[in-house]
C-alpha cells in the first residue's frame, strides 16, 4: 500500500503540472480526492491492515493529501493569473479608434402628425382629451344620434365584443364623456386609435383619428369654418384653397366636407386628386340638437361644432406617402426618411 501511495503522489503531482486550464485542474483534484477518486480506493483497502500499519499508512494519507492540496492550490493560483493576464490583453482598448455610433430612433410620422394637430388647436385653446378603446355602444353609436336601426351603422363596419361593447368605430365618443362630465364651454381635441373592418391600399383596420368639438353660447357654422381653414393654412401652408361641400353626418347637422387645393399639383389636377384639383380632408358640422339631448345640455341655450379626420391619411398627403399600409409595416428604411 505504501508503494501505492507512493506511485499515486507521483501521478497526481504530474497531472497538476500537465493542466492548463482551470477546468483540467479541477478534474484532477476530483480525480485524486473526489468520492470516486485514487486516494478514496486506497483508504477503504486500510480496513485490511493490521492494528499496527493503519497508523502508518494513514500518517502517509494525510501526508499526501497535504502535498497534494498546497500544490493545488499553487497551480491554481498560477492558471488564475495566467487567465487574468490572458483577458486582460483580449480587452484591450484601442482609444484612438473612432466611437461607435448610437442608434438613435425617431417619432412615428402619425405620431409626428398627431403632435403638430394638437399644438395648432392647443393654441386656439383647446384641451386634449382621451377615451376607452374598447366602447359601450351608448358611447359610439347611441347618443351620438346612431340608433341600432341607423344604416349608417352599417357604413362604420365595427368590430363587436359584445352585444353592448364594440372597438370604437371613431374617437366621437370622447365627445359625449367628455360633455357628459362637463359643462359648457367646452374646447376639445381628443386624438386615439379607432377600428373598422376595412383593408386597402387607403384602409387599415385599425388607423388614427382625431376628433375636435366645441361648445358655448352662439357658436356658428363660421367660427367653425375660420377655425378650421386656419388650421389648414397653419399645417399646409398659408394661401391654401378650402372649399366646404354639404354632407351628412348622423350627429352633425349642418354637416360638411372639407376639401382643400391638391397638395401635390397645386390644384391644377393630377392621378392622386383625381383630376379634380381637390383632397378631401375631414368631416364637420355642427352639433346636431339630438345630441345635445343625450348629454343634457339645452340646445337652445348653447350650440357647438365637431370635426374629425384621419391621421394616416392627413400623413400621406404631408409627406408624400401613396400606400397607407407602409406605416403600420414597421420598415426601418421608410421610417428613418422621417
Amino acid at each position: 500500500m505504501k508503494e501505492q501511495l507512493q506511485a499515486l503522489q507521483q501521478e497526481a503531482l504530474a497531472a497538476l503540472d500537465q493542466a492548463d486550464n482551470l477546468k483540467s485542474l479541477q478534474d484532477v483534484r476530483v480525480r485524486i480526492l473526489g468520492k470516486k477518486g485514487a486516494l478514496t480506493d486506497i483508504m477503504k483497502g486500510m480496513r485490511d491492515l493490521s492494528p499496527e500499519e493503519r497508523p502508518i499508512v494513514g500518517a502517509l494519507v494525510n501526508q499526501l493529501k497535504d502535498d497534494f492540496e498546497t500544490s493545488f492550490s499553487a497551480r491554481q493560483q498560477e492558471l488564475q493569473q495566467r487567465a487574468i493576464a490572458a483577458r486582460l490583453a483580449s480587452e484591450t482598448l484601442d482609444v484612438t479608434l473612432p466611437g461607435r455610433r448610437r442608434v438613435t430612433g425617431s417619432l412615428h410620422p402619425v405620431t409626428l402628425v398627431a403632435d403638430e394637430i394638437v399644438e395648432i388647436f392647443s393654441r386656439l385653446g383647446f384641451s386634449v382629451a382621451e377615451g376607452p378603446e374598447i366602447e359601450q355602444d351608448f358611447y359610439n353609436f347611441e347618443a351620438l344620434n346612431i340608433p341600432k336601426d341607423h344604416p349608417a351603422r352599417d357604413m362604420q363596419d365595427t368590430f363587436y365584443i359584445s352585444e353592448d361593447l364594440v372597438l370604437r368605430t371613431h374617437t366621437s365618443p370622447v365627445q359625449i364623456r367628455t360633455m357628459l362630465k362637463h359643462d359648457p364651454p367646452i374646447r376639445i381635441i381628443a386624438p386615439g386609435t379607432v377600428y373598422r373592418r376595412d383593408s386597402d391600399l387607403t384602409h387599415s383596420p385599425m388607423f388614427h383619428q382625431i376628433e375636435g368639438f366645441l361648445v358655448d353660447h352662439k357658436v356658428t357654422f363660421g367660427d367653425l369654418k375660420g377655425i378650421l381653414t386656419h388650421f389648414l393654412n397653419e399645417f399646409f401652408g398659408t394661401g391654401l384653397e378650402v372649399r366646404f361641400r354639404p354632407s351628412f353626418f348622423p350627429f352633425t347637422e349642418p354637416s360638411a366636407e372639407v376639401d382643400i387645393a391638391c397638395v401635390i399639383c397645386g390644384g391644377s389636377g393630377c392621378r392622386v386628386c383625381g383630376r379634380t384639383g381637390w383632397l378631401e380632408i375631414l368631416g364637420c358640422g355642427m352639433i346636431d340638437p339630438a345630441v345635445f339631448d343625450s348629454v343634457n345640455y339645452d340646445p337652445e341655450q348653447y350650440s357647438g361644432f365637431a370635426f374629425g379626420m384621419g391621421l394616416e391619411r392627413i400623413a400621406m398627403l404631408k409627406y408624400g406617402v401613396n400606400d397607407l399600409r407602409l406605416f403600420f409595416e414597421n420598415d426601418l428604411r421608410f421610417l428613418k426618411q422621417f
